[in-house]
């Protein structure tokens, strides 16, 4: 099979053939591509998957087993008589991803290898609405120190740190434009990090928390592979990613998904972005919170700040033994959950919507009223085919995400990772 040269693009448009070093970056990317989905290929394997021609591939190959982000595994045997080839598979153990989720009431992080080998995961409890910015954002540099620290003791360095966020994010600029939850406002989130972080000089990005939690669910959540989904928070806040064609949808401007801002109710409370009766101020945490354990209501004078786990475990115990305030304030967000489903399912045809943190906790009281709701309000229903799904990643969805971003740049340009590695002598 014989391969087409890549192209570039010169500023007016026109396909021009890449140089050398852009050439070889494209296609040590493409190999990392190919084996990053499968468990292991043969160099035979990669060069008919990617068409590269063999030759290439066996000196893209040295090259990588050389900076270790590729390991042989064994050998195949094809056919009765054919030629043993030797497999190789992702590896990277000492390329780290680290990914951070700051939310309402905690901090996430996910941390990764290059191969996706989970070393170092946790949430710590903590009031950043309450804290400001500046405090937040501290404490955020803390805990990626702590995780970064972490991960070197397993042989891991970090080549990235991503951040997610539930508000509207400047992605290029690592900027949150707005946070409403957190009450940020054009906050460089990017910088002050990096700052924060100083010598240990990792390159910080930052994100929506629900893009990089569709992101996570698209690529290893239960609905892994549908091409058309649309992932829903479940936290205090209540934010979408949504997957079309297979694609993350963000919009010109990179502020798609602020779903929890739909207007449902124009008679209703006033949510923290300042506007009436917004969706999330009908099933957000908070509110689920306030009508089922309202002596516990967030914003309260005086009340510590709990984990959100341990609050929805509350209520599950409650909604087990049938507390009737905790069954009819499930029943109501449930209903409101499926109202605003249906907006969506109207406006994206998903095949599924999946529905993480809080949500998917109580999924077994909750979605019984909200495919109710939804069957009932889609337009194209039953020919829609559309279905709420729970989500089976948990609080950690965001921050799982941010980790794979960070591999995702990774792969894409490992050119970029390559020179500050350590050669070994033989390998």
């Amino acid at each position: 099979m014989t391969k087409e040269p890549h192209l570039t693009r010169a500023p007016g448009g026109v396909a021009l053939p890449a140089g050398p070093a852009v050439l070889r970056r494209a296609n040590l990317s493409l190999v990392l591509r190919e084996l990053r989905d499968h468990t292991s290929l043969s160099r035979a394997d990669i060069a008919e998957a990617t068409g590269l021609h063999r030759a290439t591939v066996s000196n893209l190959m040295a090259e990588l087993l050389e900076r270790r982000l590729v390991r042989e595994v064994g050998v195949e045997h094809v056919g009765a008589i054919g030629r043993p080839r030797r497999a190789v598979a992702l590896h990277g153990a000492h390329v780290g991803a680290l990914g951070m989720e700051i939310n309402v009431d905690y901090i996430a992080v996910h941390g990764t290898d290059l191969s996706g080998r989970v070393l170092v995961e946790r949430r710590v409890v903590y009031d950043t609405m309450g804290s400001g910015p500046d405090s937040a954002v501290r404490r955020l540099g803390l805990v990626a120190k702590e995780a970064v620290e972490a991960m070197r003791r397993v042989g891991a360095v970090p080549a990235g740190i991503a951040v997610a966020v539930p508000g509207l994010v400047d992605v290029t600029r690592g900027v949150v434009t707005l946070a409403p939850n957190l009450y940020w406002h054009d906050l460089p989130l990017a910088d002050q990090l990096s700052s924060i972080l100083g010598p240990l000089n990792v390159p910080v990005r930052v994100d929506n928390d629900a893009n990089l939690a569709a992101l996570a669910e698209y690529t290893s959540g239960i609905a892994a592979g549908t091409p058309d989904l649309v992932y829903l928070t479940g936290e205090v806040g209540v934010g979408g990613g949504i997957i079309s064609g297979g694609k993350l949808l963000r919009g010109a401007d990179g502020f798609s998904g602020e779903v929890g801002h739909l207007r449902v109710d124009p008679n209703g409370d006033q949510c923290g972005c300042g506007r009436i009766g917004c969706w999330e101020t009908k099933v957000g945490l908070a509110a689920l919170v306030r009508a089922a354990m309202p002596e516990q209501a967030y914003g309260l004078p005086g009340m510590p700040v709990p984990d959100p786990g341990e609050r929805v475990a509350d209520i599950a115990r409650g909604l087990a033994s049938g507390d009737r305030r905790m069954m009819m304030a499930v029943a109501q967000v449930g209903e409101w959950l499926g109202l605003g489903g249906s907006i969506l399912a109207n406006l994206f045809n998903p095949r599924a919507i999946v529905i993480g943190g809080y949500f998917a906790s109580l999924a077994q009281w909750l979605l019984p009223h909200a495919q109710d709701q939804l069957q009932r309000l889609v337009v194209a229903a039953p020919a829609a085919q559309c279905r709420f799904v729970a989500s089976t990643l948990g609080f950690g969805a965001a921050s799982r995400g941010a980790a794979s971003m960070v591999v995702n740049h990774i792969i894409d340009d490992p050119a970029a990772i390559m020179d500050p590695l350590p050669r070994p002598a033989a390998y």
